[in-house]
Protein backbone atom coordinates (compact mmCIF):
# COMPACT_ATOMS: atom_id res chain seq x y z
CA UNK A 1 0.00 0.00 0.00
CA UNK A 2 2.45 2.53 1.18
CA UNK A 3 5.07 1.32 -1.51
CA UNK A 4 3.68 3.85 -3.90
CA UNK A 5 5.31 6.27 -1.90
CA UNK A 6 8.93 5.60 -1.29
CA UNK A 7 9.99 9.03 -0.01
CA UNK A 8 8.70 9.29 3.40
CA UNK A 9 6.50 12.89 3.14
CA UNK A 10 6.72 12.82 7.17
CA UNK A 11 10.52 13.39 7.13
CA UNK A 12 9.53 16.22 3.81
CA UNK A 13 7.22 17.63 5.49
CA UNK A 14 9.05 17.89 9.08
CA UNK A 15 11.85 19.86 6.97
CA UNK A 16 9.33 22.26 5.01
CA UNK A 17 7.85 22.92 8.81
CA UNK A 18 11.22 23.43 10.16
CA UNK A 19 12.42 25.39 7.09
CA UNK A 20 8.99 27.46 7.33
CA UNK A 21 9.24 28.02 11.06
CA UNK A 22 12.88 29.69 9.96
CA UNK A 23 11.26 31.76 7.79
CA UNK A 24 8.21 32.65 10.03
CA UNK A 25 9.65 35.32 11.71
CA UNK A 26 9.85 38.33 9.64
CA UNK A 27 6.59 37.05 8.66
CA UNK A 28 5.17 37.63 11.46
CA UNK A 29 6.67 41.02 12.48
CA UNK A 30 5.52 42.20 8.90
CA UNK A 31 1.94 41.12 9.98
CA UNK A 32 1.97 42.23 13.52
CA UNK A 33 3.09 40.48 16.71
CA UNK A 34 1.28 37.55 17.82
CA UNK A 35 -1.05 38.72 20.89
CA UNK A 36 -1.02 35.32 22.06
CA UNK A 37 1.46 32.55 21.76
CA UNK A 38 -0.52 29.59 23.79
CA UNK A 39 -3.44 28.53 22.38
CA UNK A 40 -6.15 26.33 24.32
CA UNK A 41 -7.82 25.11 21.26
CA UNK A 42 -11.26 22.60 21.85
CA UNK A 43 -11.87 20.18 19.46
CA UNK A 44 -14.46 17.11 19.94
CA UNK A 45 -13.98 13.59 18.47
CA UNK A 46 -10.07 14.67 16.90
CA UNK A 47 -9.73 11.37 14.84
CA UNK A 48 -12.33 11.78 12.49
CA UNK A 49 -11.40 12.68 9.18
CA UNK A 50 -14.21 15.66 9.85
CA UNK A 51 -10.91 17.23 11.24
CA UNK A 52 -8.36 15.62 9.42
CA UNK A 53 -6.77 19.30 8.72
CA UNK A 54 -6.66 20.14 12.11
CA UNK A 55 -4.67 17.24 12.79
CA UNK A 56 -2.49 17.29 9.53
CA UNK A 57 -1.95 21.27 10.89
CA UNK A 58 -0.53 19.97 14.10
CA UNK A 59 1.40 17.02 13.22
CA UNK A 60 3.39 19.16 10.16
CA UNK A 61 4.44 21.35 12.61
CA UNK A 62 2.47 24.61 10.88
CA UNK A 63 1.19 25.80 13.77
CA UNK A 64 4.52 26.04 15.15
CA UNK A 65 5.83 27.44 12.42
CA UNK A 66 3.61 30.57 13.16
CA UNK A 67 4.99 30.93 16.26
CA UNK A 68 2.62 29.74 18.07
CA UNK A 69 2.07 26.86 21.20
CA UNK A 70 -1.61 25.08 20.43
CA UNK A 71 -2.62 22.92 22.92
CA UNK A 72 -5.45 20.68 21.28
CA UNK A 73 -8.14 19.29 24.07
CA UNK A 74 -10.01 16.40 22.54
CA UNK A 75 -13.70 15.91 23.90
CA UNK A 76 -16.40 13.47 22.93
CA UNK A 77 -18.39 15.66 20.64
CA UNK A 78 -18.67 19.16 19.12
CA UNK A 79 -20.76 20.42 21.85
CA UNK A 80 -18.31 19.45 24.58
CA UNK A 81 -15.47 21.06 23.02
CA UNK A 82 -18.01 24.30 23.08
CA UNK A 83 -18.66 24.38 26.09
CA UNK A 84 -15.10 24.94 26.47
CA UNK A 85 -14.88 27.75 24.96
CA UNK A 86 -17.95 29.27 26.84
CA UNK A 87 -17.00 28.02 30.43
CA UNK A 88 -13.49 29.60 29.40
CA UNK A 89 -11.10 26.65 29.66
CA UNK A 90 -10.50 26.93 25.93
CA UNK A 91 -9.72 30.42 23.40
CA UNK A 92 -10.62 28.66 20.09
CA UNK A 93 -13.10 25.70 19.23
CA UNK A 94 -12.26 23.29 15.86
CA UNK A 95 -16.18 22.44 15.22
CA UNK A 96 -19.33 22.82 13.09
CA UNK A 97 -20.14 26.16 11.41
CA UNK A 98 -23.12 25.57 12.35
CA UNK A 99 -22.77 26.26 16.28
CA UNK A 100 -22.03 29.96 15.57
CA UNK A 101 -25.80 30.26 14.13
CA UNK A 102 -26.93 28.18 17.52
CA UNK A 103 -25.03 30.66 19.46
CA UNK A 104 -26.20 33.96 17.97
CA UNK A 105 -30.11 32.86 18.22
CA UNK A 106 -28.80 33.03 22.54
CA UNK A 107 -27.47 36.42 21.87
CA UNK A 108 -23.44 34.73 22.37
CA UNK A 109 -21.51 36.03 19.81
CA UNK A 110 -18.90 33.73 17.93
CA UNK A 111 -17.51 33.68 14.52
CA UNK A 112 -16.20 31.17 12.58
CA UNK A 113 -12.76 32.56 10.81
CA UNK A 114 -11.54 29.83 8.67
CA UNK A 115 -13.10 26.13 7.19
CA UNK A 116 -11.89 23.05 7.07
CA UNK A 117 -14.86 21.26 6.05
CA UNK A 118 -17.00 22.03 2.88
CA UNK A 119 -19.56 19.28 3.57
CA UNK A 120 -20.35 17.39 6.51
CA UNK A 121 -19.31 14.05 6.23
CA UNK A 122 -21.84 13.10 8.00
CA UNK A 123 -23.44 9.48 7.21
CA UNK A 124 -27.08 8.33 9.09
CA UNK A 125 -27.27 4.40 9.28
CA UNK A 126 -29.48 2.03 10.81
CA UNK A 127 -28.24 -1.26 12.69
CA UNK A 128 -28.66 -4.37 10.31
CA UNK A 129 -28.69 -6.56 13.26
CA UNK A 130 -31.43 -4.11 15.40
CA UNK A 131 -33.73 -3.03 12.58
CA UNK A 132 -33.09 -6.02 10.11
CA UNK A 133 -36.49 -4.91 8.44
CA UNK A 134 -35.99 -1.14 8.38
CA UNK A 135 -38.32 0.56 5.73
CA UNK A 136 -38.45 4.56 6.33
CA UNK A 137 -37.53 7.07 8.80
CA UNK A 138 -40.73 6.64 10.35
CA UNK A 139 -39.86 3.55 11.63
CA UNK A 140 -37.16 4.99 14.18
CA UNK A 141 -40.20 6.08 16.62
CA UNK A 142 -39.00 5.27 19.65
CA UNK A 143 -35.34 3.76 19.18
CA UNK A 144 -32.14 4.76 20.29
CA UNK A 145 -29.71 6.45 17.76
CA UNK A 146 -26.44 7.20 18.25
CA UNK A 147 -24.38 10.65 17.87
CA UNK A 148 -21.22 12.06 18.84
CA UNK A 149 -22.59 13.91 21.64
CA UNK A 150 -26.61 15.09 21.99
CA UNK A 151 -25.90 18.96 20.97
CA UNK A 152 -23.12 17.92 17.95
CA UNK A 153 -23.21 18.22 14.39
CA UNK A 154 -23.88 14.57 14.25
CA UNK A 155 -27.35 15.41 16.42
CA UNK A 156 -27.91 18.06 14.18
CA UNK A 157 -28.11 16.19 11.07
CA UNK A 158 -29.81 13.39 12.61
CA UNK A 159 -32.58 16.10 13.23
CA UNK A 160 -32.35 17.12 9.96
CA UNK A 161 -33.26 13.69 8.92
CA UNK A 162 -35.89 13.13 11.39
CA UNK A 163 -37.75 16.16 10.70
CA UNK A 164 -38.24 15.70 7.59
CA UNK A 165 -40.53 11.97 8.04
CA UNK A 166 -42.48 14.24 10.81
CA UNK A 167 -40.52 12.96 13.74
CA UNK A 168 -39.19 15.26 17.02
CA UNK A 169 -36.26 14.75 18.36
CA UNK A 170 -38.40 13.86 21.51
CA UNK A 171 -39.84 10.70 19.43
CA UNK A 172 -35.86 9.29 19.97
CA UNK A 173 -33.37 8.90 22.56
CA UNK A 174 -30.18 10.42 21.46
CA UNK A 175 -27.22 9.03 22.74
CA UNK A 176 -23.54 10.38 22.68
CA UNK A 177 -21.03 7.33 21.40
CA UNK A 178 -17.77 9.54 20.33
CA UNK A 179 -16.64 9.07 16.73
CA UNK A 180 -14.19 6.25 16.84
CA UNK A 181 -14.00 2.74 18.90
CA UNK A 182 -16.48 3.61 21.30
CA UNK A 183 -18.84 4.19 18.47
CA UNK A 184 -17.79 1.01 16.82
CA UNK A 185 -18.51 -0.92 20.04
CA UNK A 186 -22.15 0.79 20.68
CA UNK A 187 -23.42 -0.26 17.15
CA UNK A 188 -22.12 -3.46 17.00
CA UNK A 189 -22.96 -4.34 20.89
CA UNK A 190 -26.99 -3.42 19.67
CA UNK A 191 -26.84 -0.68 22.49
CA UNK A 192 -28.15 1.98 19.85
CA UNK A 193 -30.13 0.91 16.95
CA UNK A 194 -29.02 3.51 14.14
CA UNK A 195 -26.51 6.28 14.30
CA UNK A 196 -25.54 9.42 12.86
CA UNK A 197 -21.57 9.74 13.12
CA UNK A 198 -18.32 10.53 10.72
CA UNK A 199 -15.85 8.88 8.75
CA UNK A 200 -14.13 6.54 9.19
CA UNK A 201 -16.60 4.70 11.52
CA UNK A 202 -19.19 4.70 9.34
CA UNK A 203 -17.34 3.68 6.83
CA UNK A 204 -15.92 0.72 8.48
CA UNK A 205 -19.45 -0.42 9.63
CA UNK A 206 -21.06 -0.11 6.43
CA UNK A 207 -18.05 -2.16 4.53
CA UNK A 208 -18.83 -4.71 7.30
CA UNK A 209 -22.71 -4.88 6.46
CA UNK A 210 -23.31 -3.50 10.14
CA UNK A 211 -25.46 -0.34 8.75
CA UNK A 212 -27.32 0.52 5.85
CA UNK A 213 -26.78 3.88 5.13
CA UNK A 214 -30.17 5.72 5.49
CA UNK A 215 -28.59 9.40 4.70
CA UNK A 216 -25.20 10.77 3.17
CA UNK A 217 -23.06 13.94 3.32
CA UNK A 218 -19.61 12.41 2.92
CA UNK A 219 -19.58 13.53 -0.54
CA UNK A 220 -20.63 17.24 -2.53
CA UNK A 221 -23.15 15.64 -4.07
CA UNK A 222 -24.71 13.55 -1.19
CA UNK A 223 -24.36 17.11 0.50
CA UNK A 224 -26.52 18.76 -1.92
CA UNK A 225 -29.30 16.27 -2.15
CA UNK A 226 -29.73 16.66 1.88
CA UNK A 227 -29.34 20.34 2.94
CA UNK A 228 -30.35 21.80 -0.62
CA UNK A 229 -26.79 23.35 -1.39
CA UNK A 230 -23.30 24.02 0.23
CA UNK A 231 -22.76 23.30 3.88
CA UNK A 232 -20.30 23.95 5.55
CA UNK A 233 -18.64 21.86 8.26
CA UNK A 234 -15.52 22.00 10.41
CA UNK A 235 -14.11 25.51 11.13
CA UNK A 236 -12.31 26.99 13.61
CA UNK A 237 -14.29 29.45 15.49
CA UNK A 238 -13.91 31.78 18.42
CA UNK A 239 -15.96 34.69 20.62
CA UNK A 240 -15.77 37.46 18.64
CA UNK A 241 -14.40 39.48 21.67
CA UNK A 242 -11.72 37.06 21.34
CA UNK A 243 -11.10 37.39 17.40
CA UNK A 244 -11.37 41.04 17.65
CA UNK A 245 -8.67 41.05 20.52
CA UNK A 246 -6.09 39.00 19.09
CA UNK A 247 -5.97 39.67 15.21
CA UNK A 248 -2.61 38.71 14.17
CA UNK A 249 -3.32 34.83 16.65
CA UNK A 250 -6.09 34.35 14.37
CA UNK A 251 -4.18 35.22 11.31
CA UNK A 252 -1.33 32.95 12.36
CA UNK A 253 -3.85 29.98 12.84
CA UNK A 254 -6.02 30.93 9.90
CA UNK A 255 -2.28 30.75 7.92
CA UNK A 256 -1.53 27.39 9.76
CA UNK A 257 -4.78 25.75 8.69
CA UNK A 258 -4.44 26.86 4.78
CA UNK A 259 -1.08 25.70 4.81
CA UNK A 260 -2.50 22.09 5.92
CA UNK A 261 -5.50 21.87 3.51
CA UNK A 262 -2.80 23.22 1.18
CA UNK A 263 -0.93 19.75 1.70
CA UNK A 264 -3.53 17.90 1.83
CA UNK A 265 -4.96 18.75 -2.13
CA UNK A 266 -1.73 17.02 -3.20
CA UNK A 267 -1.08 14.15 -0.23
CA UNK A 268 -2.17 10.70 -1.61
CA UNK A 269 -2.97 7.82 0.89
CA UNK A 270 0.12 6.71 1.72
CA UNK A 271 0.87 10.44 2.72
CA UNK A 272 -2.04 10.00 5.09
CA UNK A 273 -0.92 6.64 6.85
CA UNK A 274 2.36 7.91 7.56
CA UNK A 275 1.25 11.63 9.19
CA UNK A 276 -1.61 10.94 11.23
CA UNK A 277 -1.35 9.00 14.77
CA UNK A 278 -1.36 4.78 14.53
CA UNK A 279 -4.59 4.76 16.87
CA UNK A 280 -6.29 6.72 14.49
CA UNK A 281 -6.67 4.14 11.87
CA UNK A 282 -8.95 2.32 14.30
CA UNK A 283 -6.94 -1.12 13.41
CA UNK A 284 -7.82 -1.31 9.95
CA UNK A 285 -5.87 0.66 7.18
CA UNK A 286 -7.23 -0.81 4.13
CA UNK A 287 -10.90 0.72 5.67
CA UNK A 288 -9.30 4.15 6.74
CA UNK A 289 -7.65 4.27 3.25
CA UNK A 290 -11.68 3.42 1.81
CA UNK A 291 -12.89 5.90 4.33
CA UNK A 292 -10.32 8.79 3.04
CA UNK A 293 -11.32 8.35 -0.76
CA UNK A 294 -14.90 8.82 0.12
CA UNK A 295 -14.72 12.12 1.93
CA UNK A 296 -11.40 13.65 0.20
CA UNK A 297 -13.54 15.95 -2.02
CA UNK A 298 -15.48 17.28 1.32
CA UNK A 299 -12.24 18.68 3.01
CA UNK A 300 -12.23 22.77 2.22
CA UNK A 301 -9.72 24.05 -0.64
CA UNK A 302 -8.66 27.30 1.20
CA UNK A 303 -10.34 28.05 4.13
CA UNK A 304 -12.96 30.22 2.83
CA UNK A 305 -16.94 29.70 3.79
CA UNK A 306 -19.04 30.56 0.66
CA UNK A 307 -21.82 32.58 1.36
CA UNK A 308 -24.57 30.08 0.04
CA UNK A 309 -22.77 27.53 2.28
CA UNK A 310 -23.97 29.91 5.20
CA UNK A 311 -27.03 30.01 3.95
CA UNK A 312 -27.97 27.15 3.80
CA UNK A 313 -26.61 26.34 7.13
CA UNK A 314 -29.12 28.44 8.47
CA UNK A 315 -31.96 27.11 6.25
CA UNK A 316 -31.04 23.82 7.39
CA UNK A 317 -31.25 25.20 11.91
CA UNK A 318 -34.57 26.98 11.31
CA UNK A 319 -36.36 23.39 9.84
CA UNK A 320 -36.32 22.21 12.78
CA UNK A 321 -35.59 24.12 15.34
CA UNK A 322 -38.27 26.80 16.51
CA UNK A 323 -35.77 28.81 18.15
CA UNK A 324 -33.75 29.71 15.60
CA UNK A 325 -35.48 32.51 13.48
CA UNK A 326 -33.94 33.00 10.31
CA UNK A 327 -34.97 36.52 10.34
CA UNK A 328 -33.35 37.35 13.67
CA UNK A 329 -30.16 36.36 12.58
CA UNK A 330 -26.86 38.17 11.03
CA UNK A 331 -25.26 35.36 8.72
CA UNK A 332 -22.21 38.28 8.43
CA UNK A 333 -21.39 38.00 11.74
CA UNK A 334 -21.14 34.27 12.15
CA UNK A 335 -18.27 34.11 9.59
CA UNK A 336 -15.40 36.26 8.27
CA UNK A 337 -13.29 35.23 5.01
CA UNK A 338 -10.68 38.12 5.86
CA UNK A 339 -7.90 35.85 7.61
CA UNK A 340 -8.51 32.65 5.10
CA UNK A 341 -7.76 35.66 2.12
CA UNK A 342 -4.76 36.73 3.61
CA UNK A 343 -3.95 33.36 4.23
CA UNK A 344 -4.93 31.48 0.46
CA UNK A 345 -2.43 34.51 -0.75
CA UNK A 346 0.27 33.78 1.56
CA UNK A 347 0.06 30.14 0.28
CA UNK A 348 -1.27 30.94 -3.19
CA UNK A 349 -3.83 27.74 -1.80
Amino acid sequence: MNSSFPISRRTFASATALGAATLALPALRAQGKLEKTKIALAVGGKAAFYYLPLTITEQLGYFKAEGLEVEISDFAGGARALQAVVGGSADVVSGAYEHTINLQSKNQMFQAFVLQGRAPQIAFGVSTKNMPNYKSVADLRGKKIGVSAPGSSTNMMANLVLSRAGLKASDVSFIGVGTSAGALAALRSGQIDAMSNTDPVMTMLEQKGDVKIISDTRTLKGTVDVFGGPMPAACLYAPMDFIQKNPNTCQALANAIVHGLKWLQTAGPGDIIKTVPENYLLGDRGLYLASFNKVRDAIALDGMLPEEGAKTALRALASFDPSIKADKIDLGKTYTNEFARRAKDKFKA
